[in-house]
């Protein structure tokens, strides 16, 4: 019986074999991570699965001829890249031998520091949890901790060429059309900011979307804000589907940093944990607040398609009610 099998594995045509795997229809991405140097190094592959959800687990596949095998080979940390259909372009060049494949794309750090690319169908930043040698590939099994999605339709691959998928995205699926409510929390030159998780951090939330004259926090009620002080800041997506998100920038009604309760903590404006914050607008706003908290000359930002406007807001608040008493 041995022999048999051994002859029968001898007779297989690697070609063939080929073609014949290359008839699953697959979805495309661009697996990434940094070498030894911290230079981002990446490479197109369809060898891509989910294999658990608790823990969140997947799995990816690196061939042993990949230029870049020697990072991943070595890497505890990766990031793996769905591509959408419009980035067939973003697909060949990681699948080429471009000397700077990251040249021609956007692309940020969000958890682990593996390179995640700022326009994709999902993204999902890896820790390494196991790795497995399999023929002439490596079985790299990464644990998601953080990701990311948006309604795009895939970039599919079937038979050596690229697929189109016909209306990719169910009726519900990503259908939130609520406003997400937070607060840019100032108290003595230090932001507050609410834990997420796993030294993860972002901007506390409002308990309701609706206006308050006692605005409080989700999670911390007993910190009340000024509503003379609140004043909008950002409005922005951070997906075409996903809620939206309005910011204020708010005081407190005590001056002075208060005791907090577990899950909060006020940063200085120098100190910022912005490594270990995982919305890149987020981020950004964090940044241009803390610039313009220099010159106390704030803006307004509001998104759109080609990066956003922003207005500059001078002068002191006044009360509608005063300035139109008959309204």
């Amino acid at each position: 019986m041995t022999d048999c099998v051994a002859e029968m594995e001898q007779t297989i045509d690697p070609r063939a074999l080929r073609k014949a795997f290359g008839t699953f229809v697959t979805g495309v991405t661009v697996i990434t991570t940094h070498d030894d140097s911290g230079n981002p190094r990446g490479m197109t592959a369809n060898s891509f699965t989910s294999v658990s959800l608790d823990p969140p687990l997947l799995l990816v596949c690196v061939g042993r001829n990949a230029a870049c095998y020697s990072a991943f080979s070595t890497t505890e940390s990766f990031a793996v890249n769905l591509l959408h259909e419009r980035q067939a372009e973003t697909s060949a060049i990681f699948a080429s031998k471009t000397p700077d494949k990251f040249a021609s794309v956007s692309y940020d750090r969000i958890h682990s520091g593996a390179p995640i690319l700022s326009d994709c169908l999902s993204w999902f930043d890896c820790t390494v949890h196991h790795r497995v040698e399999a023929g002439d590939h490596l079985v790299l099994i990464g644990r998601v901790r953080a990701f990311g999605t948006t309604p795009s339709a895939p970039l599919g691959f079937c038979r050596g060429q690229y697929a189109s998928v016909k209306d990719p995205l169910p009726k519900g699926w990503m259908a939130s059309h609520s406003m997400v409510v937070g607060y840019l929390i100032d108290a003595d030159g230090h932001i507050l900011l609410r834990s997420t998780g796993e030294e993860e951090w972002t901007l506390p939330n409002a308990t309701t979307r609706r206006a308050s004259t006692e605005p409080k926090l989700e999670g911390a009620e007993s910190l009340l804000l000024k509503a003379d002080e609140t004043f909008l800041y950002s409005v922005f997506d951070t997906a075409e589907g996903d809620p939206g998100h309005l910011v204020y920038r708010a005081r407190l009604t005590r001056q002075g940093i208060p005791q907090l309760p577990p899950g909060f903590r006020f940063f200085r404006m120098d100190e910022i944990p912005y490594g270990q914050i995982l919305s890149r607008e987020i981020r950004a706003l964090l940044g241009r607040y803390a610039r313009e908290r220099q010159t106390d000359r704030f803006s307004i930002y509001v998104d759109s398609g080609d990066g956003g406007r922003l207005a500059m807001v001078d002068g002191t608040s006044q009360a509608w009610s005063q300035l139109h008493p008959e309204s």
